[in-house]
């Protein structure tokens, strides 16, 4: 297990009723009903929230990797994330997929950027090894 050299930042969340419930973050920013995935509840599940943190943190990753190895990140680039939940040996886990367009770079570039990407990214460091995850150009 790798441990972090210094903590940059917290992020707080106080959560009821687990899949079928609500959660909200200690300033206020974030407040959502939850609902399992595949009922008739409105809300958003664990799963969508994953997918759109990993996303989210991807592309972050890209763009602060992008300036060092000299290859600057398209204003509209985007990621398509899929996070699947299943039945695995006597428990549940999840896969990723993220599918991700960087207009405007050549294929061999923008491979570059997301392999550099997928090696500082906290998401992807945390998920190596633990769960499948697919990550393809569009």
């Amino acid at each position: 297990m790798t441990k972090l050299e210094k903590v940059l930042y917290t992020a707080k969340s106080h959560v009821t009723g687990g899949r079928d419930g609500a959660a909200k973050t200690d300033d206020g920013r974030l407040q959502v009903q939850l609902s399992s995935p595949g009922t008739s509840g409105t809300g958003t599940n664990p799963e969508q929230l994953f997918a759109s943190g990993y996303a989210a943190c991807f592309i972050g990753a890209m763009k602060a990797v992008g300036g060092k190895i000299g290859i600057p990140v398209p204003q509209d680039v985007s990621i398509d994330a899929e996070v699947d939940l299943g039945p695995i040996p006597n428990a549940y886990g999840i896969a990723a997929r993220l599918a991700i367009s960087l207009p405007g770079l050549d294929k061999e570039t923008a491979q570059k950027l997301v392999d550099a990407a997928h090696q500082v990214c906290p998401y992807s460091n945390a998920t190596r090894g633990n769960i499948d995850v697919t990550i393809t150009l569009v």
